[in-house]
């Protein structure tokens, strides 16, 4: 059952929310599971179904895990998952229960969900009965009524053990199955061995008691003397009744098996549209021979099971595919960034059995660029298949190749999305790039539709950093909004940056923040080394399972070993937007005061706003704002300010009565040197400060 993280065990004060003699006197035991606190509470009755003692219990829902087979509460996690999703008020399921003797038996839950007035969901109030006897008789009603006991025994272990099988989803899950219920000590079975056939021989996938193995027989040819090849050769079972007969039929095999004191066996093919898959072998030491009935019924269990095996080989066929495209699609290594320490990890989400959608759209990338800066990118392709790990690819490599022609953070992120809208596909992206200079700690953040990033300082606190953002790449295209605003934060040495996909903080019928509050809790008392912390993080969303992958990029800020000259920080401002010239001013502010030129603050700031106003004033278009250091025989800092108009900037005398004019006397007085370059169609405008050496 789904853990909702508690670790204690506190009833709430209305326990039981509805006492009701009735319901022990029909065996039935109740159960209150606070999804706030995530402890599952039960009654005494309860506690005797799941054959429990109230001292072995704690009130965690995975505490039934030693009752309850891992596939059958994998399909429990399932079924409560959906019904919280898609608003049910009620669920019900029959699953199998595993008792103090090892024994399985059927159970039956029903539970009614309580949300409050939001919608959300906070409680699930039930009940749990054993469901055995009410099965049973079922398969009696469906049998003929001249028809023994003990058939109808056999016939409700294929019957039980079909159901269990229908949600098995691996090779594993299929002999696991076989194994939780039972079936074939039910059967009468000692014990069970099968092989599947590959590349023309047979592979030993499960074998029968611990040390029965027969060295020679992992891997098997199809013309060699043992029964397992042999019903795959002839496409027919081989039921053997004695001794005599095994050890005549199969003198290779039979000395090995002598201590087991086999009596008889069963080896049945397992086949699927005409063409064998593998083989089944039931081995017995208490009896001799098999009835006709006998007989049929091990053909049918050997047919359900042959179907499965084909289930869990496409499922493990495509999620080998899927699995491969994605890591193809994913940078193959993540370069070693001087003055940062990064991790990344991806989760390939489950999709409850569907074949082929273990696979999704989620990536990051770490794009180092020139003078020290790096690009951090997360993102999240709509949909979950081999079609949305495509568009990831291609979507990835050309923000990749965007960030590394020098495109400021918003331009890159508008051309991707352009770039998603004309690729023909009815997709869109949520992302998130991050352009951090590692010398200043100034990073600008785009967003697309994403999530915020997370910070993390050296003393453990973490917090939000909210961005504005735009529209989700390719969305923004149709719709022609491509203006992304640009957020500008700053990253001390020893801070760490997090960026993630919606996979590590949803889960069904919780809310989106609440699951930002939870990673950003974990994050705090989480590791201080990125490494350690990217393990935990990922290990957390693996154990919570769920649909959605999880890709996750950790970036944490080094002190450098010794003081850079090097620098660059771009920003794009639009005309007519102030919020960007806002920004443009931050993130001067902070660049020249991380770059040891705080004194020349006021100075850089009040000539930057100047150039920035008069391209927007006088020319047509944006401006492109860049802020560098330059080394030589003095250290100077340089403000370049581009536009789209070649028209040269005029230096004119103001009068008093003027109200401009004045804009590049100032910049005269206020520089050190300034120029204007010619760039293509248009120009940038220059100013130089001279600035100390950092000590």
């Amino acid at each position: 059952m789904v853990d909702r993280g508690a670790s204690a065990l506190s009833l709430p004060d209305d326990w039981p929310a509805h006492p009701d003699p009735i319901l022990a006197l029909n065996q039935m035991g109740s159960f209150d599971w606070d999804l706030d606190t995530g402890l599952f509470h039960m009654d005494p009755q309860a506690h005797e179904v799941f054959d429990l003692r109230p001292e072995e219990y704690d009130g965690r829902p995975e505490s039934l895990g030693v009752r309850v087979p891992r596939t059958e509460g994998r399909r429990l996690d399932t079924l409560v998952a959906q019904a919280i999703k898609d608003g049910s008020e009620n669920y019900g399921a029959y699953f199998r229960l595993r008792r103090r003797d090892g024994t399985l038996r059927w159970t039956h839950t029903q539970g009614y969900i309580r949300r409050d007035e939001t919608g959300r969901p906070r409680r699930i109030i039930g009940i749990v009965r054993d469901a055995t006897q009410e099965l049973g008789e079922f398969a009696a009603r469906r049998e003929p009524a001249g028809q023994d006991h003990a058939r109808r025994d056999q016939t409700d272990v294929v019957e039980f053990t079909t159901a269990a099988l229908a949600h098995a989803r691996t090779v594993q899950d299929v002999i696991d199955v076989l194994k939780d219920t039972h079936g074939v000590t039910h059967l009468g079975a000692a014990s069970l061995v099968m092989g599947l056939v590959e590349a023309g021989r047979i592979r030993l996938v499960a074998e029968g008691p611990e040390g029965s193995f027969v060295p020679g027989t992992l891997i098997t040819r199809i013309d060699e003397p043992y029964p397992m090849s042999e019903v795959v050769r002839t496409l027919s079972p081989r039921f053997i009744e004695s001794p005599e007969e095994f050890a005549e039929g199969y003198p290779i095999l039979w000395p090995h098996i002598t201590d087991l004191d086999i009596t008889s066996a069963a080896y049945l093919p397992l086949i699927v549209q005409a063409q064998p898959i593998g083989a089944m072998g039931l081995l017995y030491n208490d009896r001799r021979g098999f009835t006709p009935e006998e007989r049929n019924i091990l053909v049918a269990l050997g047919s359900s099971i042959a179907q499965s095996l084909q289930r869990a080989m496409f499922y493990e066929q495509e999620k080998d595919l899927a699995s491969g495209l994605q890591q193809a699609m994913l940078p193959r290594t993540i370069p070693s960034v001087r003055g940062a320490d990064v991790a990344v990890r991806y989760r390939a989400g489950g999709a409850g059995g569907s074949l082929g959608r273990d696979i999704g759209g989620d990536w990051y990338d770490l794009i180092p660029l020139p003078g020290g800066r790096v690009g951090a990118v997360i993102g999240d392709v709509q949909g979950h298949d081999t079609h949305a790990a495509a568009v990831m690819g291609q979507l990835r490599i050309v923000l990749r190749a965007y960030a590394a022609e020098g495109h400021t953070p918003a331009t890159v992120m508008a051309r991707a999305s352009v770039f998603l809208h004309e690729l023909d596909t009815d997709r869109f992206a949520t992302c998130l790039y991050a352009e951090a200079d590692l010398a200043t700690g100034v990073v600008q953040v785009v967003r697309a539709g994403h999530i915020d990033p997370l910070i993390r300082a050296p003393d453990g606190s973490c917090r939000r950093v909210p961005v504005p953002g735009g529209l989700p790449l390719g969305l923004s295209a149709e719709f022609g909004r491509l203006e992304y605003p640009v957020g500008t934060v700053e990253l001390d040495p020893g801070h760490t940056l997090l960026l993630c996909t919606d996979g590590l903080v949803e889960e069904p019928g919780a809310d989106l923040d609440d699951g930002v509050q939870t990673l950003t809790a974990m994050v705090a008392s989480g590791p201080e080394d990125v490494w350690k912390l990217a393990d935990l993080l990922i290990d957390v969303a693996e154990e919570r399972g769920g649909e959605d992958d999880v890709a996750l990029l950790l970036l944490r800020r080094r002190g450098l070993d010794a003081p850079q000259t090097g620098g660059r920080l771009q920003q794009h401002v639009a005309p007519g937007d102030p919020e960007a010239l806002t920004e443009a001013r931050r993130m001067i502010r902070a660049a020249v005061g991380a770059w040891g030129a705080a004194d020349r603050s006021d100075e850089v700031e009040l000539v930057a706003d100047e150039l920035i106003t008069n391209a927007l004033m006088h020319t047509e278009g944006a401006a492109i704002v860049t802020l560098r250091v330059l080394s030589g025989s003095d250290r100077r800092l340089r403000v370049e300010v581009e536009d789209s108009s070649s028209a040269l900037p005029r230096r004119r005398e103001a009068t008093h009565s003027c109200v401009s004019g004045r804009g590049l006397l100032l910049v005269e007085v206020l520089t050190d040197v300034w120029g204007v370059e010619a760039r293509g169609g248009g120009k940038c405008v220059w100013a130089e400060f001279v600035v100390p050496e950092r000590r």
